[in-house]
């Protein structure tokens, strides 16, 4: 890809050149939601009160099909701000990638930004990444956010995620410095992305986000990450929806390893190999007691490490949120590992094939074609 930033380049000239001044251009918010009427006027209200020049700024909200008053609420402030194009696409598949495509394909700006239906952006937000990714020379530029949290687990949660030992590298959170990265939250791109290396794939129900950056930098791209693009979401705060979240981010990363094998990392394999591990010793321990042994040393040294961390992250929080922390950790780990293992057999046959992907042609008013990348 041209115009690509090496990517030994030190952070610290990057943040010196954070402060030119940049030349607004055309800006493309493109938003995959669906039934998200609790946070979609909060986080419409936080997108039209950006500093960047509302004239130059268009919304494209891909909804899928919501049965709540999501389409109501954006209707109602589409009239209440009428200096802002706000257009409203229907996704009959329901999933993020498609309406991600579908409004790619709408758009017509020069950067095209994804904000989602439950993350809420900071006043210079656009203005933020626009001016990085002319400053730097990045392919796409994504910061760090901060959970919202609701209830002691939801707390948990955002303590646990924000750990090595819960995600492996604290997922998402601000960093101190601009920094080149695998992936970022969300992202901003300059549109000539998706016409050179193509739209989101379809099959990635999750990790569509790692996929395409995965994709974005085998063509050479390069992604940055700058503490000046803040914004914050709702995180999950039940078990429940925190096992179904990570079991398919590790059902799905299956399908990211298959496309882009040289992309992953080992801190990816540990957890199924934990559950691996623990699932062999548990159905041998009945009949040897090697399988005993190994079930009690597998399960106490994790119990060991997850009670270490958990004291460490919860440290400023106090005992009453170890339970829900050490919960946390092990929701995050289990269900996570259970989906890569789930999706390592049910994928077994789909080792070299990559499916197609939509290329964004050249010129806005344009369709976007299919084609097998």
């Amino acid at each position: 890809m041209h115009n690509v930033m090496p990517q030994s380049r030190e952070a610290n000239d990057i943040k010196a050149e954070m402060g030119r001044a940049f030349r607004p251009v055309s800006v493309s918010i493109i938003m995959p939601v669906r039934n998200e009427a609790k946070h979609i006027g909060q986080c419409l209200r936080a997108i039209l009160a950006q500093d960047y020049p509302s004239e130059l700024i268009e919304i494209i909200i891909a909804d899928g099909l919501s049965t709540d008053d999501t389409r109501a609420i954006i209707a109602k402030l589409a009239a209440d701000h009428p200096e802002t194009r706000i257009a409203v696409l229907d996704n009959p598949l329901r999933i993020a990638p498609s309406a991600l495509n579908l409004a790619i394909a709408r758009s017509t700006g020069d950067v095209i930004l994804r904000i989602d239906g439950h993350t809420f952006i900071a006043s210079d937000y656009v203005s933020q990444c626009v001016a990085a990714l002319q400053t730097s020379g990045a392919d796409n530029v994504g910061g760090g956010t901060e959970p919202i949290c609701q209830g002691r687990f939801g707390e948990a949660v955002s303590l646990a995620t924000g750990t090595s030992f819960g995600v492996g590298h604290g997922r998402w959170r601000l960093a101190p410095q601009e920094q080149w990265v695998d992936t970022v939250y969300l992202g901003a791109w300059p549109r000539r992305v998706f016409e050179e290396i193509g739209l989101f794939d379809e099959e990635q129900v999750r990790n569509q986000d790692d996929e395409f950056n995965y994709r974005l930098r085998e063509h050479g791209g390069s992604v940055l990450m700058s503490p000046h693009v803040k914004s914050s979401y709702y995180n999950r705060s039940t078990p429940r929806s925190l096992w179904r979240q990570y079991y398919q981010y590790g059902y799905w990363k299956v399908r990211v390893m298959q496309k882009h094998p040289s992309q992953m990392r080992a801190r990816q394999f540990i957890p199924p190999l934990f559950v691996l591990t623990l699932l062999l010793a548990a159905a041998l321990a009945p009949f040897t007691s090697t399988g005993l042994w190994m079930l009690v040393l597998v399960a106490g040294c994790y119990a060991a490490a997850n009670i270490i961390a958990s004291v460490w992250a919860g440290r400023n929080a106090g005992l009453a949120m170890l339970p829900s922390l050490m919960a946390a950790f092990a929701i995050l780990h289990v269900s996570y590992g259970s989906g890569f293992l789930v999706g390592l057999a049910h994928f077994w046959n789909r080792w070299g094939q990559h499916g197609r992907v939509k290329r964004l042609a050249a010129g806005p008013d344009r369709p976007a074609s299919a084609e097998c990348l």
